[in-house]
C-alpha cells in the first residue's frame, strides 16, 4: 500500500487496483470564513490531476468535507465510489452522475477490489462523524477522522491494527498530544502518523511523543 498525504487530515491510499483519497483539503476555504486560519502550505495543483477510484469523507467540516476540493474531484461525469457518513451524504449526493454514494455510516463495511472499508466510532461535534478501518488484506490502517480520547471509540476497533492516522492539535474537539499518545498506545498500532498540524497553526507533529511515530511529510510518501 502507498499512501501519500495531502495536507491537514488528507490521505491517497493506493494499491494496484484501486486509488482511494481520504478527506482532501485543497483549497483556502477555511481561510475564506475565518481569515486567522488561511492556509500556510501552497496547494499542489498536480493533485488534482489523481483520478481517485474511490473518495471518502469522515464527517462534515470544512477541512475535511470541502466542497470547492470535492467538486475538482466529484463530477457528474465522474464514476466513482463515495462513502460517507449522513451529515455528508445528504449534500455531496446532490452532484449525481454516475457516482455511487454510499451511506458509510458507524458499523456499516463496504468491500471493493479487494478492500474492505469498515466505518467505526469517533467521538466528535459531528455526531455522524466516522473513523474508519482500512483492510487490504495484509494490514489494516486506521483513519480516525476527528475525534476525542473517548473509551467508548475502542470497542469498534479490531487488535491487529498496522498503522494508525489520528489528529493531534488539541482544538476543534480533536486530541491534544498527550491523549492522542495515549489514544495510540491503547489502539495498540505498530506505526503512529500524527496529523492535524501546521496547516493552520504553528503546531509540528514534530513535537508529538509517541513510540513508533512517523512523521508525515505533506505531499509526500509516507514511509512505514
Amino acid at each position: 500500500m502507498k499512501i501519500t498525504y495531502l495536507g491537514q487530515a488528507g490521505l491517497l491510499f493506493e494499491t494496484d487496483r484501486m486509488k482511494i483519497m481520504i478527506d482532501p483539503y485543497l483549497s483556502d476555504s477555511v481561510g475564506k470564513i475565518d481569515p486567522a486560519k488561511h492556509r500556510r502550505v501552497p496547494v499542489d495543483e498536480k493533485l488534482f490531476d489523481i483520478r481517485p477510484d474511490m473518495m471518502i469523507f469522515t464527517h462534515v467540516h470544512l477541512d475535511h468535507y470541502d466542497p470547492e476540493t470535492v467538486r475538482r474531484f466529484i463530477t457528474p461525469e465522474t464514476e466513482m465510489t463515495v462513502l460517507c457518513p449522513r451529515s455528508v451524504w445528504d449534500d455531496v449526493r446532490k452532484i449525481g452522475g454516475g457516482n455511487n454514494y454510499v451511506l458509510f455510516n458507524r458499523h456499516t463495511s463496504w468491500t471493493e477490489k479487494g478492500v474492505r472499508f469498515t466505518a467505526v466510532r469517533a467521538e466528535h461535534s459531528d455526531d455522524h462523524a466516522i473513523g474508519v478501518i482500512i483492510d487490504d488484506g495484509d494490514r489494516k490502517y486506521y483513519v480516525t477522522g476527528d475525534t476525542l480520547y473517548n473509551e467508548t471509540v475502542f470497542a469498534d476497533l479490531p487488535g491487529d491494527i498496522y498503522a494508525l492516522f489520528l489528529p493531534v492539535n488539541g482544538v476543534g474537539n480533536n486530541m491534544n498530544m498527550k491523549d492522542a499518545a495515549r489514544f495510540a498506545e491503547r489502539a495498540g498500532a505498530e506505526k503512529i502518523v500524527p496529523l492535524h498540524t501546521g496547516m493552520f497553526d504553528d503546531l509540528s507533529a514534530d513535537d508529538f511523543v509517541c513510540q513508533d511515530k512517523v512523521v508525515p511529510e505533506i505531499y509526500q510518501e509516507i514511509i512505514l
